[in-house]
């Protein structure tokens, strides 16, 4: 993928999360419970939903960060039932690739596994937050593969931010695009497992 191009359509999809972050105008909570809230809203850029899962994390920034970051080897496959695998089909820059993230099969294998590949930047700002925001790309280094349905992610993310006057806890906030219920519902049972940790989906 081209260095310029790729720079640029990260740079927008940060600025769009961070949009998302800001903006607390129309979201409806849809599930609560265990310190972590779901909720979502109406796109106004495609036909369906945004969701924002968020939840309180115990630990430092570093640490939270770790279990979330994308990252080949990292710990989110290790503790997240909804990841088999990661790899990075292109680096470009030390905070930006493009990757591929498998997913399993669901609801007794009637869904088929899926992969997505994405453009995904980190960024870190002044404040100390961490994000990772992504969006889907074709890459020819990284064709459909056999016993994969190709997912498509609109654009998405990850906020790790520190709490005012805390020195171990973070909010952790997520947002995704049109998470089906059993998604949402396995994406919860995740959370308390990791207790303290704050997560949201847009």
């Amino acid at each position: 993928m081209d260095p310029a191009l790729a720079a640029q359509m990260s740079e927008a999809v940060a600025e769009k999360m961070l949009q998302y972050r800001r903006d607390a105008a129309g979201w409806k909570i849809c599930r609560e419970g265990n310190g972590v809230s779901v909720s979502w809203r109406p796109s106004m850029e495609f036909p369906g939903n945004l969701y924002r899962g968020e939840g309180i994390v115990y630990g430092t920034l570093e640490e939270v960060w770790d279990c979330v970051k994308p990252a080949v080897g990292g710990l989110r496959v290790k503790w997240d039932e909804n990841v088999t695998g990661f790899e990075i089909i292109q680096s470009i820059t030390d905070t930006l690739c493009v990757s591929r993230t498998s997913t399993p099969s669901a609801a007794m294998k009637l869904i088929s596994p899926r992969d997505f590949v994405d453009l995904v930047l980190v960024k870190r700002y002044e404040d100390g937050t961490i994000s990772s925001n992504a969006t889907h790309v074709e890459h020819p280094l990284c064709p459909p593969k056999p016993g994969f349905v190709r997912g498509f992610n609109h654009p998405c993310g990850c906020f790790c931010e520190p709490l005012p006057g805390s020195l171990d806890r973070d909010d952790t906030k997520y947002f995704h695009t049109h998470l089906r219920k059993q998604n949402l519902l396995r994406v919860s049972g995740t959370w308390e497992r990791i207790e303290g940790r704050r997560y949201s989906y847009f």
